[in-house]
């Protein structure tokens, strides 16, 4: 199996001799931001975080996409919160694309390397440090959980990507995969985060219009990726963030795997009302 890789930013200030053309765009439909945008002038801090720096890719805005945040985080050796989430209210996904984080709950401690995965439910208490001697950088997807009554509420996970096998999309030879980390059929789940893989040449061969929002991160490869009315070249360290019923496609290019994290809104009813 080739090794998966798992882009990460790291910053930087570019000179005064680059040119201000990007890719970049916010549409009513969808935002593309380029790895490109990923500097660090556009860095956020958070309270109780030490040694630690963000970049904010996502976060619910009335009008656009309205469940769920996406942060790039960055701590440094040594850094990290004894109170990491400070909303009772917000499940959490942690995704490592760069170095390793000890993640602490419920009395036990967990390391997780790159491709390892956190479910961290909401209401309990968590603490993350990076103990070891390299910069960890990890996605952090956060969503306000959305209680059923009757069901029971999720239960936090720990688990690695390269552990999992991944589900095979019926008639492409193994060309079109997703990695799950949750069950599809476990309703307790309001949210899911997983990983896509298309080899080249493979294609999502309709427009997908749906309900869900998406955040679309590109892990590793390139595609040509189909945005509302427009087609937009992907690669490494890009981000997508989709609205509901936004029209998406996407053909893969080459030479490797194209492989992107995926956030969806599920398993609920559309709220009715303001």
């Amino acid at each position: 199996m080739k090794k998966r890789t798992y882009f990460a930013p790291s910053g930087g200030h570019p000179g005064q001799q680059e040119m201000l053309t990007s890719q970049a765009v916010f549409t009513e439909a969808y935002a593309f931001l380029p790895a490109s945008t990923m500097r660090d002038i556009v860095t956020s801090f958070l309270p109780f975080w030490d040694k630690t720096r963000l970049w904010v890719i996502a976060r619910p805005m009335t009008g656009f996409a309205e469940t769920f945040s996406q942060y790039i985080m960055e701590v440094q050796s040594g850094g990290g919160s004894q109170r990491a989430e400070l909303d009772k209210t917000a499940q959490g996904v942690l995704f490592v694309v760069e170095g390793a984080v000890t993640v602490s709950f419920m009395g036990q401690s967990h390391i997780l390397q790159a491709g390892g995965y956190a479910y961290l439910p909401a209401g309990m208490e968590w603490t993350l440090i990076n103990d070891g001697a390299n910069t960890a950088r990890f996605h952090w997807l956060r969503k306000a959980y959305v209680a059923v009554d009757g069901l029971d509420a999720p239960d936090p996970i720990i688990a690695n990507e390269n552990d999992i096998a991944p589900t095979v999309m019926p008639d492409t030879n193994g060309g079109w995969a997703t990695t799950r980390f949750v069950d599809p059929s476990d309703m307790r789940h309001d949210m899911h985060v997983t990983i896509v893989t298309l080899m080249p040449g493979n294609v999502i061969p309709f427009m997908e219009t749906h309900v869900m929002e998406h955040g679309l991160y590109v892990l590793e490869g390139k595609a040509a990726y189909k945005l509302n009315s427009d087609w937009v070249e992907v690669g490494p360290g890009d981000f997508m963030w989709l609205r509901a019923f936004c029209p998406q496609a996407c053909y893969a290019g080459g030479p490797g795997p194209f492989r992107y994290l995926l956030y969806k809104d599920v398993n609920r009813h559309a709220p009715l009302g303001l």
